[in-house]
């Protein structure tokens, strides 16, 4: 055992009591949070502008700050940008984290000095929770595996800017550079093909232990070692035994990751974001995702049903119910004030608070009035996949089809298989079979003739890769849309339409 694995198990102990004493008080854990923040921000600008030395409660916060998407706090963003300090949050901060979405223009996020140990020690706690339950620990003693965007850093007016995978590289604590793969240069190579081609190259000899990514990137990575070796990752990386992922539901990706590894392995979900560390899996044995209460955030909560009201509800911790979406609004040390950033989570737990991330509110089909969230569709294709053993998706996405004639609209469900079934009708039956069971709108429609049923449209291998790579957004942070109430995505993909075209 080396000197890490050894030093690890003390310290996630440490951190495991640690993470007790908050998680089981919730309600004044937030409280604090709350209190220290608006202490910590009353001379910035904005916090003259909404009288922050007024705000002694939540009731008051609430009618002073708004609920503000990154639009709506643009314009004070924009005077930090510029150079401006003590606007959102006291000084200037220390980076923006520039992150753009499939369609969205390019955004620029504040991280500030008081907010970056919060994203480096969530990281951090999560590996040290799987070593806490499991006793595993020999996997810090041997190469770590991070595949991410550039670690490469540009500065404007004082404060440097990059994609947060990137910022978050120059603060991997230096215990672990050693075991750090791919090497800095590199992370540094732009194309994400020749990257992907140099990281194996750079790779294939080493004693792997962890690898963390995106699914569907990870699973390039491990296309292309296959495809130079024959052989499964677990033959070319005997003790490569745990995976670390976020950003997308893992369970479409995983049957293919795991026929690639030729072995099940461990894993742990994370939830980070530009603005904040989430939440990361605490238990293997227990759904969900630990919410991170302490973390320099207080959250607030509005039910998706509610979110696009003049005055919705801004519910606090305690205030959730299990089973129930809620759009998540986060007011943060880095100064993001009532700020909604467009994820829905449901809560599984509240002992302590726990979540699986359900969607975004801005992405769901509702062409007529069934509001199908990503959730839905990922359930129905789960369901799917288990009705039809062998059966291996590599990348979908779902989208409505309008016409003017009644009974001829319906979803179309586009994928990109790696291992297609026999009967693509049975498949596209399962499906919408599915999608009836779980979305009781969507089954009226079926039911009274509006919808007919799904349209499942194969695509040829690598439809998805070639379509990011068209849109500049192949690999790293970025990832596919997995439904959208309009058609530009998927007219993007119909150019990678398979021969066999569609079933339904």
């Amino acid at each position: 055992m080396g000197i890490r694995s050894f030093l690890s198990k003390p310290v996630a102990s440490w951190i495991v009591k640690q993470q007790a004493q908050w998680s089981s008080r919730p309600g004044a854990t937030q409280q604090q949070v709350f209190h220290h923040l608006i202490q910590r921000a009353r001379g910035t600008q904005f916090g003259k502008d909404h009288d922050f030395p007024g705000i002694t409660d939540h009731q008051t916060f609430k009618d002073r700050v708004p609920v503000r998407d990154y639009e709506g706090l643009s314009p004070y963003i924009q005077r930090v940008v510029k150079g401006e300090k003590n606007v959102l949050w006291p000084g200037k901060p220390v980076y923006f984290a520039k992150t753009s979405g499939t369609t969205s223009g390019i955004k620029y996020i504040p991280i500030t000095k008081d907010s970056i140990p919060f994203h480096i020690a969530a990281a951090r706690d999560a590996l040290l929770n799987y070593v806490h339950r499991t006793g595993k620990s020999e996997f810090l003693d041997k190469k770590l595996m991070f595949l991410s965007g550039s670690p490469e850093i540009d500065q404007k007016n004082g404060i440097y800017i990059g994609r947060l995978s990137g910022i978050v590289n120059h603060h991997v604590p230096g215990y672990l550079r050693t075991n750090q793969m791919p090497s800095y240069a590199t992370n540094c190579i732009d194309d994400w093909e020749t990257k992907l081609d140099t990281i194996v190259e750079e790779t294939l000899s080493l004693d792997m232990s962890l690898i963390s990514g995106i699914p569907p990137w990870v699973q390039m990575y491990f296309d292309r070692i296959q495809a130079k070796t024959g052989k499964t990752i677990s033959e070319v990386f005997p003790n490569f035994n745990l995976f670390v992922y976020g950003g997308v539901n893992f369970e479409p990706y995983k049957a293919r990751l795991f026929d690639s590894i030729g072995k099940k392995i461990d894993s742990v979900e994370t939830y980070p974001a530009s603005e904040g560390f989430i939440a990361f899996q605490d238990a293997t044995e227990e759904e969900g995702l630990l919410l991170l209460l302490n973390s320099g955030v207080f959250y607030e909560f509005i039910p998706v049903e509610n979110y696009f009201d003049a005055h919705p509800p801004r519910l606090t911790i305690e205030e959730v119910e299990l089973g129930k979406n809620y759009a998540v609004i986060m007011s943060t040390n880095a100064g993001l004030w009532g700020y909604s950033i467009g994820d829905t989570v449901k809560f599984v737990s509240t002992n302590p608070y726990r979540m699986v991330v359900t969607g975004r509110i801005k992405h769901f089909i509702s062409a007529f009035g069934e509001h199908v969230i990503g959730e839905e569709v990922e359930k129905a294709m789960k369901e799917a996949l288990a009705l039809n053993p062998g059966v291996e998706v590599t990348e979908f996405t779902v989208a409505p089809y309008v016409s003017s004639e009644k009974g001829q609209s319906y979803h179309e469900w586009l994928v990109e298989f790696s291992k297609a079934p026999a009967d693509l009708s049975k498949f596209a039956k399962d499906l919408d079979l599915a999608m009836i069971r779980l979305n009781i709108y969507y089954d009226d429609l079926i039911t009274g003739n509006i919808l007919k049923s799904l349209v499942l449209t194969p695509l040829q291998a690598g439809a998805f890769v070639g379509y990011m790579k068209s849109l500049g957004k192949l690999g790293g942070q970025n990832k596919a849309l997995r439904l959208s109430n309009d058609r530009v995505f998927a007219e993007g993909l119909s150019v990678f339409k398979h021969d066999k075209q569609r079933m339904n």
